[in-house]
């Protein structure tokens, strides 16, 4: 069957690939594919070259349902049954593929999660850009057979998973702070955790807006503001931003 196939694409000695690594590739490929087409389909809603293109789903309320909540569903029903349950060809590729449709789907309104509000077209909204470019950099590592925070050693668990844990957690911090290479390199070389989570956080990223703005005197925003220009990102990485996911107030 077609799924079937895609996971085989994985193995590059002619085998089939073991289900998780199979699994893995599923993951990444419908992540990969959700995230362009919702993306696509907002960007094309706001464009009147294509006023036929469907709307928002909105309750008879007003209520707007956002793409994130179906992405949350996918992501609960897919995990739990991928962990209840003792999957089975084609099961295992279906829920691989309902967890990446899932996930791309929420982490195409990751924005949301940090401001609580609609900033989808805002500046803000640029974090969900650079939420999806993350996750898909980590899939393509892993895909590729590359195991980060070192958990691919099986001895030694606990001292593995007290690592693993501090790692996520000064990448997490590293995120927050708006250095994205940062974090993702945390997750692959731990050791650069410290450094990620010490060093300043970026104009507008959610460390800033928590520690920084409202700080007297304003000397690390100050200093935030000085090393980064057009609000912590480049002229590039802002083009490649917009390229992906459509430049604020776009219509």
């Amino acid at each position: 069957m077609p799924v079937a196939v895609l996971a085989d694409l994985v193995d590059l000695t002619g085998t089939r690939p073991e289900p998780a690594r199979g699994a893995a590739f599923l993951v990444l490929l419908s992540f990969l594919l959700a995230f362009a087409f919702i993306r696509t389909s907002a960007r094309l809603m706001r464009s009147p070259r294509v006023p036929w293109w469907p709307g928002s789903i909105e309750t008879k309320g007003g209520l707007h349902i956002h793409h994130l909540v179906w992405g949350i569903a996918l992501l609960l029903v897919s995990g739990f049954l991928a962990f209840a349950l003792e999957l089975r060809e084609p099961w295992w590729q279906i829920t691989a593929i309902g967890f990446g449709i899932g996930a791309g789907l929420t982490l195409d309104e990751f924005a949301l999660w940090l401001h609580l509000e609609d900033v989808y077209w805002s500046d803000e909204g640029r974090s969900s850009v650079d939420a999806v470019i993350v996750a898909a950099v980590f899939g393509c590592l892993v895909v590729l057979g590359i195991r980060p925070l070192g958990l691919d050693r099986p001895s030694h668990t606990l001292p593995v998973l007290a690592f693993a844990l501090a790692a996520v957690a000064l990448a997490a911090v590293a995120f927050l702070k708006g250095r994205t290479v940062l974090g993702v390199a945390t997750i692959f070389v731990p050791l650069v955790g410290p450094v990620a989570a010490l060093r300043l956080a970026r104009p507008g990223s959610p460390w800033s807006h928590r520690f920084y703005e409202h700080e007297r005197p304003p000397d690390r925003l100050e200093r935030s503001q000085a090393r980064f220009s057009d609000e912590g990102a480049t002229p590039g990485w802002r083009r490649l931003q917009s390229l992906i996911g459509g430049a604020p107030g776009e219509h």
